[in-house]
């Protein structure tokens, strides 16, 4: 049954328009704005954005695909579904591991995920103020008076106020539970429908504002300069096809959970395709957003060093928190399109900790009969507490883990739970399901929720059982070992 509600009746998306946009606001967050730009930038450009295409369609795709066609048919959390699918194709049900393993990962990274989201909630009150100070007093502003260097320590004073950021990271936690608790339409489907269309606007008018009034040729020259000699290096592969598995939250149970409330008429492989396009497409115009800003801002020499590729481009919280807040003031109406800016990047958080914390909800709800408000909470609480640490990793908890073994080396708690969900689990989860897709589970099961037919049934056959099973172990051993 798909997931019951406290009264015991069931519920799924109200249209497939609902189902897309939520499914696109669980895959774009905060990697799309601060990870691919930088990203694509150093990584050759055009070189770069070709491989990160390429291995969308032929990796991120076909698993995106499978990931919902277990939730459909099994219509129950994602570990009931994929257990349901092993069971009806004669496998061991052990195959519903695929699913625990992304649930767990999904709830981990919610546990860190409310932190950063967080910091986002500050700097939308921290440009509130300054806006709406200025309006009344030109000198009134949160960074009246500041220069870049004291605007990018915003961000180090916050890190040192520990009874903030707990308060942040608890308060962007209860509006994700909030949202949750409240059900698939009445809740869930809701912050979709409403938040992804404004996001979207939010997103080009940004893109438009940098590309009139900021650097907006240095941008396109950093994202897409092409480089013939990068086509074939190792390094450049490697950083497009982890950046569109992650970009997709693939392995994370997310599209599990939601597509098995999506609707029997709903064409899966082209629902898939309208979220990989999507969430493909805000990943490249956020550097054309972010960038022209960035440049303008910055000194001629230092620009002319990250374009030439002798200094590394921002990115990350760094590229997020402190770069893009000192480069606003430098701009015509900066506190406003600074508002608006973080405005817009609360919401992708928002749809996509919502999606976080509904995966480990649902298994809770089948798990224990227990109603939605209760197991929300309860999953909740849970993320928060575990998140604790990861708000004073900054600050109080700064002490490196004592171990020095690949991905774990020299990290905080905060680095630690970010490389076990990030670089262990969520790439498990997606191998497992690319192996038990393409290897274990009843074709004609498969064939008749994937949508496809023909050539492409044919082509998608192929790329699961053969293609992304070697990408996804290749990004697997690089995370643990090389990164």
């Amino acid at each position: 049954m798909v997931a019951a509600t406290d009264t015991g009746k069931t519920e799924g998306w109200s249209s497939r328009t609902a189902f897309v946009l939520a499914a696109i606001g669980s895959a774009v967050g905060l990697g799309n704005l601060w990870r691919f730009p930088a990203e694509a930038g150093a990584n050759g450009g055009g070189a770069f954005v070709i491989f990160y295409i390429l291995c969308v369609v032929l990796i991120g795709l076909p698993i995106l695909l499978s990931e919902t066609l277990i939730g459909r048919h099994g219509r129950s959390s994602a570990v009931e579904s994929a257990k349901i699918v092993a069971r009806q194709s004669g496998a061991s049900e052990h195959w519903s591991l695929l699913a625990t393993i992304g649930m767990l990962g999904s709830f981990m990274i919610l546990s860190f995920y409310s932190v950063i989201a967080g910091w986002v909630l500050y700097y939308v009150g921290v440009f509130a103020i300054d806006f709406f100070g200025s309006l009344s007093d030109p000198v009134a502003g949160a960074f009246a008076g500041q220069t870049a260097e004291e605007i990018t320590a915003l961000l180090p004073s916050l890190f040192a106020n520990n009874p903030l950021m707990l308060s942040l990271h608890a308060g962007f936690m209860l509006v994700t539970l909030l949202a949750v608790s409240r059900g698939i339409t009445g809740g869930i489907e809701k912050v979709a429908v409403w938040l992804m269309p404004i996001f979207f606007a939010l997103f080009l008018g940004i893109t438009i504002y940098g590309a009139l009034t900021a650097d907006f040729g240095a941008a396109l020259s950093f994202m897409f300069d092409f480089e013939p000699a990068r086509l074939l290096k190792g390094d450049v592969m490697l950083s497009a096809l982890g950046q569109a598995f992650f970009s997709l939250s693939l392995g994370s149970a997310l599209m599990i959970t939601y597509g098995a409330y999506a609707d029997k008429t709903v064409n899966l492989a082209k629902t898939s395709t309208t979220i990989a396009f999507a969430d493909t497409a805000v990943a490249i115009i956020a550097g054309l957003a972010i960038f022209p800003i960035v440049f303008t801002a910055m000194a001629p020499a230092e620009s002319v060093a990250v374009l030439a590729g002798t200094s590394p481009p921002p990115g990350g919280p760094t590229l997020m928190f402190q770069t893009l807040p000192a480069s606003f003031q430098a701009m015509p109406a900066g506190s406003f399109i600074g508002l608006l800016f973080f405005i817009m990047v609360f919401f992708a958080a928002l749809t996509s900790s919502v999606a976080l914390l509904e995966a480990p909800t649902s298994w809770v709800i089948h798990k224990f009969g227990m109603a939605r408000s209760k197991a929300a909470v309860i999953v909740a609480v849970l993320a928060f507490a575990i998140g604790i640490p990861s708000a004073l990793s900054f600050n109080v908890l700064e002490t490196v883990f004592p171990l020095d073994f690949g991905m774990l080396a020299g990290q905080n708690y905060f680095g630690v739970i970010d490389g076990i969900s990030g670089k262990i689990l969520l790439p498990l989860s997606g191998l497992l399901t690319a192996v038990f897709i393409g290897w274990f589970a009843d074709r004609r099961l498969t064939d008749s929720e994937n949508g496809l037919d023909g050539a492409m049934h044919l082509i998608w056959r192929f790329l699961i059982a053969w293609l992304c099973p070697t990408a996804v172990a290749a990004i697997l051993i690089v995370g643990i070992f090389l990164s």
